[in-house]
């Protein structure tokens, strides 16, 4: 897709809404002619100026009776703060704003849809998601590595289940368009909506995925202790590894959260490591004039210097060269061809952050986002996920966030902010 068109914003239904709807609280979403969200394309050509996005809420009339309708629950992909806080969401809505049937959780990922893994479901009422809130990670478990869109649908048709809410990154979204498509070809009317759900804030046309502000205040502690041990030693510098394979989004923000970051790695700048202008000559001439350096790395940054491997892990990923690895053993070097001492720290708080609680932001986030899932899917859409776009819920199709992966612009106003804050030379980038 070369540019958007009106079309391409429209979200599918299964059918007419003819049932109403039993909210008693708040104002119905007009379901035509109402406010809409403008797609503010900055920077973006191709881009037709009148496209708009679809304003969640609840809509007047429904497609699915409550009393009749069962869903379910599937949770996909890496740890994210705020999951559970997601799932809480909908069930709270489902039972209590709609009196639905029933919401069922499936366990373990879409490894739960298929009969060989045996997973068993889990029933989510008010009574039993009242506390998960508290922790993190997903209470109905995850795992990775696609399933056959046959098997899903079939399992959907067995638990006659109506609607089906899948919280997942990239991977799982696209998973969700070939299960709308197995739906789709059966003529089945089973809904399907998504919550974008990715660390590393790299889905398309979703402003902030939840889990994100949580995991930047969890990275600045580990900056923060990074620069504490470096300003403690004689030239003393400290690493720190944070996620982001292709779009380095926490890294960027979080050193724009604390100032005593002096060098950001992201995968998106193909910065230069040797050479007069290059990485380990700008740390060693900063350690050398300053005493200390503070240094944040995204895991995907850096894998043009770096060899291939070829290999993908479960979810189709590539497998990541170790840049972190690299830039220590380079820094080294040449403060030991130069004959002067160094203190290196590292630090890699990766796995310690995507499993901590939401905090209070992204519960209020994730709150919106499972009330807007269930409201759309109660009215009979499908083949979307919710998200925020120019501060309004909004309707997206799968299609759009599984087209490509956000990215940081290195021209915006925003790298450039991190380029001033932590007054690493421009000129390290090769291109």
């Amino acid at each position: 897709m070369e540019s958007l068109k009106p079309q391409d914003t429209v979200i599918d239904a299964l059918g007419p809404a003819k049932v109403d709807n039993p909210l008693d609280a708040g104002k119905f979403t007009p379901e035509a002619g109402g406010v809409q969200v403008f797609i503010n394309s900055h920077k973006t050509s191709g881009i037709h100026p009148d496209i708009l996005f679809e304003e969640a809420g609840p809509r007047e009339k429904l497609y699915f009776d409550p009393s009749k309708t069962k869903c379910a629950i599937v949770t996909c992909g890496g740890l994210c703060p705020g999951i559970n806080d997601v799932i809480q969401s909908i069930v709270m809505t489902a039972h209590y704003n709609y009196h639905v049937a029933s919401v069922l959780g499936i366990r373990y990922g879409l490894e739960g849809f298929i009969p060989k893994f045996k997973h068993d479901l889990m029933d989510l009422t008010p009574g039993t998601v009242s506390r998960i809130h508290e922790f993190g990670g997903t209470v109905l478990g995850s795992s990775r590595g696609p399933q056959p869109a046959e098997d899903i649908v079939d399992a959907l048709e067995r638990m006659n289940v109506s609607i089906l809410f899948m919280i997942g990154g990239d991977g799982t979204m696209r998973a969700a368009s070939r299960v709308v498509e197995e739906i789709h070809a059966r003529g089945c009317r089973i809904s399907v909506i998504g919550v974008p759900k990715t660390i590393d804030n790299d889905i398309n046309f979703v402003t902030t995925s939840f889990g994100f502000d949580t995991a930047v205040a969890k990275a600045t502690e580990s900056i923060r202790c990074a620069h504490v041990e470096a300003i403690g030693a004689p030239n003393g510098v400290g690493v720190v590894k944070l996620m982001g394979r292709e779009s380095g989004f926490i890294a960027a923000q979080a050193a724009l959260a604390l100032k005593e970051v002096n060098f950001v790695l992201v995968p998106e700048d193909h910065f230069e490591l040797h050479g007069e202008k290059g990485l380990i000559t700008s740390v060693y001439k900063r350690v050398v004039e300053r005493g200390h350096a503070v240094i944040v790395v995204a895991e995907g940054a850096g894998q043009h210097l770096l060899r291939q491997s070829g290999q993908t892990d479960a979810s189709g990923n590539k497998v990541l060269g170790d840049i972190s690895h690299l830039v220590i053993s380079e820094i080294k070097n040449i403060f030991n061809e130069n004959g002067v001492e160094l203190v290196l720290k590292f630090i890699d708080p990766s796995y310690i952050i995507r499993s901590i609680p939401a905090n209070s932001n992204d519960r209020v986030y994730c709150g919106f986002l499972g009330q807007s899932a269930v409201h759309a899917g109660m009215a009979g859409k499908t083949g979307m996920v919710v998200s925020k776009w120019n501060g309004c819920y909004v309707h997206i199709p799968l299609e759009l966030v599984t087209l490509k992966r956000k990215k940081i612009d290195l021209d915006s106003n925003f790298w450039r902010a991190v380029l001033e804050s932590t007054g690493q030379p421009r000129c390290m980038a090769d291109a």
